[in-house]
């Protein structure tokens, strides 16, 4: 993946904090602190509403 991209990260990030960026199309997923290091390709509308929905909450 070493074309250019633009990545996203949250306006409540902190310099600093433990935060993901997402890609500008919305597919990519990666660790602010270590944007050299791995990418994780995902579906990230489809896991925005997982979360949203509580399919990650621990019981």
């Amino acid at each position: 993946m070493s074309e250019q991209r633009r990545w996203l990260k949250s306006s409540r990030s902190q310099n600093g904090s433990a935060c993901v960026e997402v890609s500008a199309d919305l597919r990519l997923v990666r660790d602010s602190k270590d944007p050299s290091g791995p990418v994780l390709r995902v579906d990230v509308p489809a896991f925005t509403e997982a979360v949203k929905r509580g399919r990650f909450d621990r019981r």
